[in-house]
């Protein structure tokens, strides 16, 4: 979402922040204190940056967003396994257009824990981005009712690997897509395929006035 030039800039600021926050949680070798830097970091882009998602009637009242407390038990370390016969969805983003989300891998190392594995899509387009979304029994109670995202490479969204190689999925790092928070977004939610029936009660937690999926 921009408006003109300006917007376009803002927007690219917000990215930029964005991304080399991530870069700061891959950095910090306790994960706990990553997460604490990432929360106290969003709250002050959220705050103050032109590109919140809040509304502007919001904004003067907005005290932080709201988490479930660190659980080290919720952070994963996992192998992907890629899916022979790959299945894509369209999403329309808008002013964006249409996104072609292509399920090109699952994970594996969930299940016992979670209930099940999750997959991953792939977002077509100008050099591509990694996007993982899901859903679990909180969704519409305590978390946003359409999902949350833990990977989204576009924005920067991405906590690394270990030093074997496999895939680190930390949810509570899990946040809430930009339209939970005003209607002007348009976002991806979660597929049905990515529904938890665990609930997953660490990440961020549902805003003051849920918007339906």
């Amino acid at each position: 979402m921009s408006a003109g030039d300006g917007g376009r800039l803002a927007l690219w600021d917000w990215r930029r922040r964005v991304s080399a926050l991530y870069g700061e949680v891959r950095a910090e070798p306790d994960p706990a204190r990553a997460w604490r830097h990432w929360r106290e970091t969003r709250d002050a882009l959220f705050r103050t940056h032109p590109q919140t998602p809040l509304e502007l009637a919001s904004r003067g009242s907005f005290k932080g967003l709201a988490y479930g407390d660190y659980d080290p038990r919720l952070r994963f370390a996992v192998e992907l396994v890629p899916i022979d016969e790959m299945s894509a969805d369209r999403f329309d983003g808008g002013g964006d257009g249409a996104l072609l989300l292509t399920a090109f891998a699952r994970t594996e190392g969930l299940a016992a824990s979670l209930g099940r594995e999750l997959t991953l899509y792939w977002i077509e387009g100008y050099a591509g981005s990694i996007f993982l979304p899901f859903r679990d029994a909180t969704s519409g109670v305590s978390s946003y009712a359409g999902g949350r995202y833990l990977l989204d490479t576009a924005k920067g969204a991405d906590l690394g690997r270990d030093s074997s190689g496999r895939a680190l999925l930390d949810f509570n790092f899990a946040y809430n897509p930009s339209c939970a928070y005003s209607a002007r977004w348009l976002c991806p939610l979660s597929p049905r395929e990515n529904t938890l029936g665990a609930a997953v009660a660490v990440g961020e937690r549902v805003v003051e006035t849920p918007l339906p999926p």
